[in-house]
């Protein structure tokens, strides 16, 4: 069965573009820009290779090309002119086009292609930061409004996870050079949303310290155990979609009654469930953080 998605509405190239519908219907108008097929009942379905060819007009466009002058140019001419104008500041709204093809397409050759030639110039913590973040990002919009399937979610972002563990297992060969502290990375029960927590992960090891990262869906009571193996340990989880935003302080209380029943440790928490949550105070052993970089800060 083929599980590629052919069809799209102008709502997804919307948000998959970033043209309002209005824009786009202007340029079909008036510049014959794409040829939509119709529905029975009228409602416009645009196929793939018009999408591919409304995100390289739209980053033409983005670089300062007029849209009277795209429109007259062919497919490969408008390929080529976008590899022509490619340079540093703009490959990151060129690659993420490429890794929303490759997602769209399930092309595992685009998608190790894009990345390897993002590697000619970048780091891999350069690559994650500036183009893997904002496209997670755009990718969970794209989810929730129904513009991207299930599948094409976990296609996407288990070939990421496949770049961080890779680049995580480099740095796990090195020994800690910062012995004072351990920090222990999990998820809670029912949480699988890991690759914020993995590249944390990354980040601790690349910065010298020890991390013990022990995965998703993680019940309490098996933490307690870690404090025997480390007197100063600061234990860091990411909260995705559980626990509910409601049970996140009866949660906290849970871990500071099994975890520090015998010694206090500190609890570090990011993810969506905390992003509106203001920081604890001083005296607290949580804390709120709003985003990797903030955390990266108190490293």
């Amino acid at each position: 069965m083929n599980n590629i998605k052919q069809n799209f509405s102008i709502k997804d190239l919307e948000n998959l573009c970033g043209v309002k519908a209005h824009t786009i219907r202007i340029w079909e108008k008036r510049y014959n820009l794409l040829s939509p097929d119709r529905t029975e009942t009228n409602i416009r379905t645009y196929n793939l290779q018009s999408l591919q060819r409304l995100l390289n007009v739209t980053y033409l466009v983005n670089s300062g090309y007029k849209i009277s002058r795209v429109s007259k140019l062919n497919s490969e001419e408008i390929n080529e002119y976008v590899r022509r104008i490619v340079s540093d500041n703009s490959v990151k709204n060129q690659a993420i086009n490429s890794f929303k093809i490759s997602m769209l397409n399930y092309d595992l050759e685009l998608f190790l292609g894009t990345y390897e030639q993002l590697l000619e110039k970048r780091t891999f913590r350069q690559i994650f930061t500036d183009i893997f973040i904002p496209f997670l990002t755009e990718i969970g919009l794209l989810w929730q409004t129904d513009t991207i399937s299930p599948s094409h979610e976990h296609f996407i972002t288990n070939l990421i996870k496949q770049k961080l563990l890779i680049n995580i297992e480099k740095l796990q060969f090195s020994k800690s050079s910062k012995k004072e502290k351990a920090f222990v990375l999990y998820l809670p029960e029912n949480e699988i949303h890991e690759l914020g927590l993995l590249y944390i992960n990354y980040e601790i090891l690349l910065k010298g310290y020890k991390a013990i990262y022990l995965g998703p869906s993680i019940p309490l009571d098996s933490l307690p155990n870690m404090l025997t193996f480390h007197e100063n340990i600061t234990f860091v989880s990411y909260f995705t979609v559980k626990p509910e935003k409601d049970r996140i302080s009866e949660y906290i209380k849970e871990f500071n009654e099994i975890v520090c029943r015998k010694r206090k440790s500190q609890f570090w928490i990011l993810g969506k469930q905390v992003l509106d949550l203001p920081d604890s105070n001083t005296n607290s052993n949580h804390r709120f953080f709003h985003s990797i970089e903030d955390l990266m800060v108190e490293l």
